[in-house]
This record gives structure tokens, C-alpha cells and sequence, in this order.
């Protein structure tokens, strides 16, 4: 989509900068970024041991990126998984599977590691929305390198993207998302050069590959890219009359490639083994605070744990915290340039979004205000439903990104009997930029400790106790959210063996297609999980024991094997209390249970 003004004026580069080739500056830019998201993920690099703040989506994403490797090696199925949930499997369609991230990491997983993989992964996911931001910014809206490196930045680097990575992967991986609006939103120069059906296919494939990385981000995208173009259209009609055709052939061509790759997986999703209904959570009550985009995010220079604990839902859906300075600036800009069609488009979108992801009521500060959301009015229509309120306000990220660009490079081709002389303009306007994201910049992500992987496990000593079709089962066997060990024990092994648990969404029952976390429990689940929550020894009786046997056969175990927890001593001696004594092992306790599951 054009902007409905001439093209800025490009002014000759300097002679010093004559001499320094024009990729070097891209290639400056690019390593800005690399080493930006390599610094704030620094916390896990070379600790095996520590996870980011958010353990248990890290350990999901790991196993998932250890799927997707063990899948490519093996030739198997990557929509569907026996080695969680076991016997029943995980419909991994149906879940953050990634795939469109673990396939390509697929070498690195499997020279060094899921936790390498994930690390890398969280870098790409950063630097590449960057710098694919910095590239459709610099080739289609602004005139110089500095504008689209600073809009890249923001971006890429917001305390939302960052709140994000340190959890969510399909959410931080936004690379495709600039590729994407630039094939939908053509100049009217290309849409007469290339026709519709060369764009077309190029968006159609870029759509399937983000489906693989991530649905979520596709829903937002096509809603604020639906918003933008209406805003748009009200803004300059004209353009719009003569653009519109070759957009909607465009996306015809796109719909009609990405529908043969996605129709069985697609279906396989609402239809194939273990598909759910609904979601697991109520998504209405994670919504932001408006008091949120004002304030200073915990993984920033400025903030604090408190008061975006107070204005959030939990550390990884700091979306806004923008501070004051941010959103100064960016109604200062778009009073400057409300004349452009773009930013008025821009302007709504983020607003759009913003007021979005106050969720059903307002709050102010922590309290309730009475006061009905905006996300009444479609809370309720299909996808919607099952949106994240909060995730909302990340479209306001490239909307900031963008209109901070354009300002930047309006200031530095400012020229003409407007511009009063010898006023630093630039300079005025750099320290306005620098004072309103300086506080915003990102700090390493927070890292806590995780109990390590048996070395029993680890080293491959179960191979010989574990039959084929048998499984490895932890203590305790199902631990319904949050962090899962054995997840993590089988993405550290490369998937090598099965086991019944897991942190992933599946049916409640075979019966009953609701969606919940995790297996559904079975009594020895519940029983040994409120030992490991309490250390209070329960008094076991034959019924117990008779019971235990039946949920292993169930499992299909081969051998239990309790790592570090906490009161491991009474979960030890409860184990033993049902199958008898156990042994010890390297990093933990065995009970080798073949005979008595037959």
C-alpha cells in the first residue's frame, strides 16, 4: 500500500561514507541485532541447569524442537507423538509444535542439544523480526539505513517481543510477518511489473510456513492487517479503488497454494487423534492494565518486579509497557504526520489493538473500574474466543516501530524554507527518540533453577530395562501444568524413550473432547503428586498398592525413576510403600517394575 506522498528525498550519501560499501552497513545492522538478542539470552548460554524465568514453556518448546528432529531423522509422523501422554499420544497439530522452527534447527538439535536449539531459536526469533522489519522498512518506507535500523529495533526488541521469548516461541518468532504484509500491500509500480500470481504464490507458501510456526501470530496478523487496510481506505479512497484488485488476486492466489499443504493438517487438528474443543484456561482473564502502557516492564533497564506484577498476568505477557516517553512520542508524530495517509491508518490499528487487550472490564492500577472492555464486542466471535486479550497489544509493537521510522527519517530529509536555520532539528529529534527508548531497553532475561536430568537417564542406562512399546515413567507420573520432568528428561535425551505425563492441551477424557492440561489423572498421579507438593507420607493401604499396579499397566511401565525433588525422602518412601524398594541410581532412585506390570 502506497503512502499517498511523494518519495522522500534521499540525499547524497556522504564522502566518507562513500568508501564503505553498502552491504557492510546492512551487515552492521544485522550484527547490532544478533548481538542485542545474544546478550539478553545470555543467562542460559554454557548453564545447562537454568531455564528462563518461564520454566515450564521453555521445557514444552524444547521437547518440541526434540520432536521435530527426532521426527526428521525417523521419518516420522511430525503431526502426532506416542512419546508424551503415553498410551495415548499428543496431537501435536493441536499444539505450539513449531515445527516451522524445528524442522530448520533440525542440525542443531541434534549436534548440540534441545537447550542450544531453544536458545537459538529465541535469538533468530528476535534479530530475524528485526531485521526482517529493518529490510521492508528501508526498501518501501523510509529513505535511509538509520530510520529503518531504529524501527527494526523497536520492533524486534520491545518489552513485549522480549516477555514473549523468554516463553512463548511461536509468539517471538515474527520474522515472516514483514514478508508477509509486504506481498499483500504492493506498490501500484509492482503490482503492474510482477502481475498478481508470482506474489500470490510467494504469499501463499510464507502463509503455510507460519501456520507451522505459529497460528496465533496469523490470526493477529490478518485482523490488524484488516484493520490497517479499512483505516486505510478511509484515509485515501483513491489509492485504495485503484490497489484493491490486484490485492484481492493476490489473495486468491495465496489461498488457493496454501490450501493443498494445510488441508490434512488442518484437519488432523479438529479432527485427528486427540484433537480438543475450547482452550485449557480462561483466556478472558489474562488481560493488561491500562496503567500497563505507561509503566517500565521487568526485563528493562528501568524496571521492577512489583508493579508489573500488579498490571499484568504474569511475567510473559508484558506486551505494552511502552512508557511514558514511547507513546509521547508516538502522538506527537502522528499529530505531526496525521496528514499521511499511512500513519493515520497506523494510528488507528494500534489503537484498535490497544484498547483490545484491556480485555471485558478496565482496570486502572490493579482495581476493577466497572467499565466494559472493548473486547466484549467480539470476545465472543469465533478465533476470538479463543484469543489471549493481552497478546493484543503486541500489534502495537510495529505500529510504534513504524511511525518512530517514519518520523526519524522525515527529520533527516527536512529541508526547504520550513525548517528554521541553524535550529538542530535532527539533534532535537535524535535526543527525543534516544530519551524515549533508552529506559526501554532490555536487560538478559531472568533464568531459574531446574532439577538436572537424572544421569541415569542421561548416560542411557535404562536402555536395557525398557523394551520396545514399554515406557520410562517419572515421579510424579502426571503433573497435570507447569513444569513437567520428564518433558524436560526426554528432550535432554533426544526422545529415546516414551512416558505418560506431559505439559501439552488434550482431551479430558476419550469421551469428552473438552480441553484440558496435561493426561488426565489417574490415582497413583494424584496420590504421588501431593507427596511431592506436601512431604507428608500418606498412609498406603493394599487398595493403594493394587491400584498403583493397575495405573502402571495402563502406562505401560517397564521402570519408575524418582530425580531431584523437593521432599524427595518421603516420595521415596511412599514409592517404595507401593512397589516395594527401590534402588538407587546415578541422580536419582529406579524401581524396575516389568514383572509386576507382566
Amino acid at each position: 500500500m502506497t503512502t499517498g506522498t511523494t518519495s522522500p528525498n534521499i540525499s547524497p550519501p556522504a564522502t566518507v561514507g562513500a568508501f564503505r560499501p553498502a552491504w557492510l552497513r546492512d551487515a552492521l545492522v544485522v550484527a547490532g541485532y544478533l548481538g542485542l538478542a545474544v546478550l539478553v539470552t545470555s543467562g542460559q548460554w554454557g548453564r545447562p541447569w537454568r531455564l528462563f524465568h518461564q520454566a515450564g514453556d521453555q521445557i514444552l518448546f524444547e521437547w518440541m524442537l526434540a520432536h521435530a528432529a527426532h521426527a526428521v531423522v525417523e521419518g516420522e509422523n511430525p503431526l502426532f507423538s506416542t512419546g508424551l501422554n503415553a498410551p495415548d499420544g499428543v496431537n501435536l497439530m493441536a499444539n505450539t509444535s513449531v515445527l516451522g522452527l524445528g524442522v530448520p534447527l533440525t542440525p542443531v538439535t541434534l549436534l548440540f542439544g534441545s537447550q542450544v536449539a531453544f536458545c537459538v531459536a529465541v535469538v533468530c526469533c528476535l534479530a530475524g523480526t528485526a531485521v526482517a522489519w529493518y529490510v521492508l522498512l528501508r526498501r518501501r518506507l523510509v529513505g535511509t539505513r538509520a530510520p529503518a535500523a531504529v524501527g527494526g529495533l523497536i520492533c524486534g526488541f520491545a518489552p513485549g517481543m522480549i516477555a514473549q521469548a523468554g516463553a512463548h516461541l511461536h509468539i517471538a518468532a515474527q520474522f515472516l510477518v514483514p514478508a508477509i504484509l509486504a506481498l499483500v500491500f504492493r506498490p501500484a509500480s509492482q503490482t503492474t511489473r510482477h502481475g498478481v500470481w508470482r506474489p500470490g504464490v510467494g504469499l501463499g507458501l510464507l502463509l503455510v510456513w507460519q501456520v507451522f510456526i505459529g497460528e496465533e501470530v496469523l490470526v493477529f496478523l490478518v485482523l490488524a492487517a484488516g484493520v490497517f487496510a479499512l483505516g486505510y481506505a478511509l484515509a485515501d479512497r483513491v489509492t485504495v479503488r485503484r490497489l484493491a484488485p490486484a490485492l484481492f488476486g493476490r489473495l486468491a492466489v495465496a489461498a488457493g497454494v496454501g490450501a493443498v499443504p494445510l488441508a490434512y493438517p488442518l484437519w488432523f487438528q479438529f479432527h485427528g487423534p486427540q484433537h480438543y474443543s475450547g482452550m485449557a484456561f480462561a483466556t478472558q482473564g489474562f488481560q493488561l492494565d491500562v496503567a500497563s502502557f505507561t509503566a517500565s516492564a521487568r526485563q528493562t533497564v528501568l524496571g521492577d518486579d512489583w508493579l508489573p506484577g500488579l498490571l499484568s498476568p504474569n511475567p510473559t505477557e508484558e506486551n505494552s509497557f511502552f512508557g511514558p516517553g514511547l507513546l509521547v512520542l508516538a502522538v506527537v508524530i502522528v499529530i505531526w504526520q496525521w496528514r499521511r495517509p499511512l500513519v493515520r491508518a497506523l494510528a488507528a490499528c494500534g489503537v484498535v489493538f490497544a484498547l483490545l487487550s484491556l480485555g471485558d472490564e478496565l482496570r486502572v492500577d490493579g482495581e476493577g473500574t466497572g467499565i466494559p472492555g472493548p473486547y466484549r464486542l467480539v470476545g465472543g466471535l469465533p478465533l476470538l474466543d479463543l484469543a489471549v486479550p493481552a497478546r493484543f497489544a503486541l500489534v502495537c509493537v510495529p505500529v510504534l516501530g513504524v511511525l518512530v521510522a517514519l518520523s526519524v527519517d522525515r527529520v533527516r530529509a527536512a529541508r526547504g524554507p520550513n525548517v528554521a536555520p541553524g535550529l538542530p532539528v535532527r539533534l532535537l529529534w535524535a535526543g527525543a527518540v534516544a530519551a524515549a527508548l533508552l529506559p526501554l531497553f532490555p536487560t538478559p532475561i531472568r533464568v531459574v533453577p531446574v532439577a538436572p536430568v537424572p544421569a541415569f537417564l542421561a548416560a542411557g542406562g535404562w536402555r536395557p530395562l525398557v523394551p520396545p512399546g514399554r515406557t520410562v515413567v517419572a515421579v510424579p507420573p502426571v503433573t497435570g501444568a507447569g513444569r513437567s520432568p520428564v518433558m524436560l528428561w526426554s528432550a535432554r535425551t533426544g526422545l529415546g524413550f516414551a512416558a505418560p505425563g506431559g505439559y501439552f492441551i488434550g482431551p479430558s477424557g476419550p469421551d469428552d473432547p473438552a480441553a484440558r492440561w496435561g493426561a488426565p489423572d489417574r490415582p497413583t498421579s494424584v496420590l504421588l503428586r501431593q507427596v511431592v507438593e506436601t512431604g507428608a507420607v500418606p498412609v498406603l493401604t493394599d487398595a493403594d498398592r493394587r491400584q498403583a499396579v493397575e495405573d502402571l499397566r495402563h502406562w505401560r511401565a517397564a521402570v519408575v525413576v524418582l530425580g531431584q525433588v523437593e521432599h524427595g525422602d518421603p516420595v521415596r518412601r511412599t514409592v517404595d510403600d507401593l512397589l516395594g524398594p527401590g534402588r538407587p541410581v546415578d541422580g536419582g532412585w529406579l524401581w524396575d517394575v516389568r514383572d509386576r506390570v507382566g
